[in-house]
């Protein structure tokens, strides 16, 4: 066989395992939102999803998103963590801060999810929430930057896209099908996310196995 296209196919599937393992490890690594159903103007379950990637170690143990001025907005009771909703001069909801319990938090390699039900989204193609996450150690991060054409920041703000304004409002039985709907696609990018880091951590073995077996 030949030992240099044998190392150049060795060497590539390395690359191409390692690339799809980063791949798939960051695109679970932001603060994200999501929310299936939200048009401009109407109500939506808007569910953000927070990882820990601290380097330290560190429990994440607070977590604040900016609204652009929703009219209402109610959060769903999460178990360990303190809620505050932030307002201005005209009542309407500018701020929403969790806050972990004493020695609680989101530990190394879990996540949290942080519903919420906003009413009065704006009309805008795409909703931009900008959040800070905090940690334990004292490591802030500002999840704020917007994407510039096709190159993806690497603090971006959670966005969701807000479809075209429907007839009416949302009433309580579309907004509870939007919630399950959005812990389907959730459940559903878990998954992918996983299948896409465990291939890509094969892909690496198996090179890296062809490689060693060659050059003995």
């Amino acid at each position: 066989m030949n030992t240099s296209w044998l190392h150049r196919v060795t060497v590539t599937g390395l690359v191409a395992g390692a690339a799809a393992f980063l791949v798939a490890a960051s695109a679970t690594a932001h603060v994200t939102v999501s929310a299936p159903d939200a048009a401009r103007g109407g109500s939506a379950v808007l569910t953000f999803r927070v990882p820990n990637e601290s380097a330290t170690g560190s429990a994440t143990t607070e977590l604040s998103v900016r609204f652009p001025a929703l009219t209402e907005a109610e959060t769903e009771p999460t178990p360990g963590w303190k809620t505050k909703v932030t307002r201005d001069d005209g009542h309407r909801v500018t701020a929403i801060t969790w806050t972990a319990d004493q020695g609680g938090g989101i530990g190394p390699g879990e996540f949290e999810q942080f519903p919420v039900l906003a009413d009065g989204l704006p009309d805008t193609e795409t909703l931009t929430l900008p959040a800070t996450q905090t940690y334990a150690d004292g490591t802030v991060v500002h999840w704020d930057q917007t994407a510039s054409g096709d190159t993806e920041p690497e603090y971006p703000a959670p966005s969701v896209h807000l479809a075209p304004a429907r007839s009416g409002t949302a009433n309580h039985g579309d907004v509870h099908a939007a919630e399950a709907e959005d812990h389907e696609s959730d459940t559903t990018a878990r998954w992918l996310g996983s299948i896409g880091i465990v291939l890509g951590a094969l892909s690496v073995l198996a090179a890296a196995t062809m490689l060693t077996r060659n050059r003995s």
